[in-house]
Formats: C-alpha cells, structure tokens, sequence
C-alpha cells in the first residue's frame, strides 16, 4: 500500500472546480517514481488531475496505464483515464477490487473510446475513510468524479458489487447514463457465497486479521512470480488472490467491512435492484455472465433477461466470477458490439431513446 503521509512541506494547491452541481474542492496529487511518498503539486489553472509517474505491471498480463489522482471532497480518489473517443466509458470493479481488475481489457478499449476507471472510495489506492460506503454513497462521488473530468454522458460497466453501484447510479443520476453493462453483477437476488456472508457477521473484524495476515501475503507474493516465471498463470486465481492480499491492509479491511455490509447479510444480498429496473426500460442493457461463477449465481442474470425488456444476456461457458480478466477478448468484442449496435438513452423529461438499431 503506498503511504501518502507528507515528509516534507509540499507545495500545496486546491481549486474550487465548478459544476453543475455546485463548487468542488480539489487538491491534485501525484508520486513520484517508486517513492512510497505523495507530493502535492500546485494547479495553475488546470480542470484536468495530475498524472502519476507511477505505471504498474499487474504481472499477468500487459503493463497498466498510469494512475492519477484527486482529491474529491477531503478524501483522495485514485483513476485511470485513457483513450479518447466519440463514446466514453465508466468501468466500476467488484468489493475488494480496485481499476487493476481492468488490465486484460483496458488497452484494448482505450484504442476506441475514452476509459474512465476509478478505484471505488475504501479501494485500492483511493482513501479508506471511516465513512458511507453505501451504493448511493458511491453513485453520488462518481458523479462528482465525472463532473470534474469534465465529463457528461457516459456507458456504465460495473463488475460484481460496482455492478450494483452502476445500477444504483443509473437509478439516482440517468442524464449521465447512454448504457448499462452489467458482468457478474451484485444486487439482482439474494444469493451469494458463503464466504462474504460469514464476514458480513458481527464479530468478522475480529477474526479478519488472522485470515490474511502478513507473512502469508507475502508467502504467497513469492509462489505466485514463481508460478508467473514458470508461465503458470491462473487469471480467476490471480484475481481473487489480490482481493485476498488486499486484507492484509487494516484500513483496507475496514472499509471492505462498511461496504460489504451495505449490502450482503448472513441471509446473502440484502439489496435488489429488480424492483426499479423498469425505470431503465428504454436504456440499452448488456448482461455479461460466466456459467461457473460460484460467487453470484448465473441465474441471476437468466432472471434480469426475464423481467427487463430488451436485455441482451451474454453467458460464456467455462468462466467464473471474472469474465473480462478470464475472457477479456471476448469481453471487449461483446462491448464493441453492443455500442456499435445500440443507440444511447436520451435525456430530458419526456424524451426517450430506441434501444437497438437494426443489425
């Protein structure tokens, strides 16, 4: 985890960044090479943040692009913001993800539109504030993340729990919403793992620190580049291995803790979407699923296909709870063609927007 604490006194300068939904403070921040310390820079005048000079490799796959960073209402919001393009897209990782969970697509997509991936607020190397971590606590500071990147009108893709806060965006602020793309996604029933039903349970804080702790992190750091230099690589292992690591963190398991139990009890997914979803009717909906995810059943998305008019499901066989890490090709082919072939929504009262073109 990268400290932020300042060593030095830094240069600090903050913007008062206006939108359409009044002024936003920000602070703008960057690293510098592998230094694990922050430097703030000041702005002269600039509406775009500061690039990082920090590239990571994900060690699986091609290297990432670089992270910026901003800080959005006190806390610090970590993004990546590539490509250009007439279509931008907003990509929202799982629970205990962060924006590397795109690596296998993203270089792909930023060929043909603008990609936008943020880690989520109490993810990756965003700031873990004790705070809301509810969906509507993430719609909103999503919106205000648009707004100061000067964005307007996006296509939400949102994976596992950022697949909830999608809908929960498209739900609370629809004028920023063209499409929906939902992979894997959370808050469509009740079921869920065992696993995440257990640490949602009063108590789980207690024992969180002696599921992941330090040296077995870092044991498992060393088989995983051994396993990586023999060229035996596990995609779904890879990715479920770094939200496992990701605990080792106390902050980070704290926040893990609040977010989780926004939304999953020891019954299972204590949030539906379902009963809303036809306020999306006339927005193109894509539905993304693995038939082997044992996290968040395929059937769940067999049911959206049911009830919501004009949604397309995509089930890949052989794949678990990560299509685009497991099948990123295949991903980024659906996505093209769903934009390609569908129409964005409208806006406005009264408007309304035809779902699909003719093929």
């Amino acid at each position: 985890m990268l400290d932020w604490t300042v060593n030095t006194p830094p240069a600090i300068g903050e913007t008062s960044c206006s939108n359409r939904h009044g002024a936003l403070p920000v602070t703008r921040l960057t690293t510098d090479g592998d230094c694990l310390d922050a430097h703030l820079v000041r702005v002269a005048g600039t509406s775009s943040a500061t690039m990082a000079s920090d590239p990571q490799s994900t060690g699986d796959s091609m290297p990432m692009s670089e992270l910026k960073y901003l800080d959005l209402h006190g806390d610090q919001v970590a993004y990546r913001d590539v490509g250009s393009g007439p279509e931008t897209l907003l990509l929202l990782h799982g629970m205990a993800g962060s924006s590397d969970t795109w690596r296998a697509v993203l270089p792909q997509l930023a060929k043909r539109y603008r990609v936008i991936a943020p880690d989520l607020l109490g993810h990756g190397q965003s700031a873990k504030p004790r705070s809301d971590y509810s969906l509507g606590a993430f719609a909103v500071s999503l919106r205000d993340l648009l707004d100061e990147l000067g964005v307007s009108r996006v296509t939400v893709v949102g994976q596992s729990l950022g697949g909830g806060v999608a809908m929960q965006f498209v739900y609370q602020h629809p004028d920023y919403c063209q499409r929906l793309v939902l992979i894997s996604s959370g808050g469509l029933g009740q079921d869920v793992g065992w696993t995440l039903r257990l640490l949602s349970a009063p108590g789980a804080e207690l024992l969180m620190p002696l599921i992941a702790p330090p040296p077995v992190v870092r044991a498992g750091e060393k088989l995983r580049s051994w396993f990586s230099a023999a060229n035996i690589q596990s995609p779904r292992g890879a990715e479920m291995w770094s939200a496992y690591s990701s605990l080792s963190d106390a902050q980070t398991r704290q926040a893990f803790l609040r977010t989780l139990r926004s939304v999953v009890d020891y019954r299972g997914q204590a949030v539906s979407a379902l009963n809303r979803l036809h306020l999306t009717a006339e927005m193109p909906l894509l539905v993304i699923w693995g038939d082997e995810d044992h996290i968040i059943p395929v059937d769940h998305g067999y049911a959206l296909s049911e009830v919501r008019a004009g949604c397309r499901l995509e089930v890949l066989p052989g794949v678990g709870h990560f299509p685009h890490v497991e099948k990123p090709a295949e991903v980024v082919d659906l996505l093209d063609d769903f934009i390609a072939t569908t129409s964005p929504a409208a806006t406005g009262p009264g408007t309304t927007a035809a779902a699909t073109r003719p093929r």
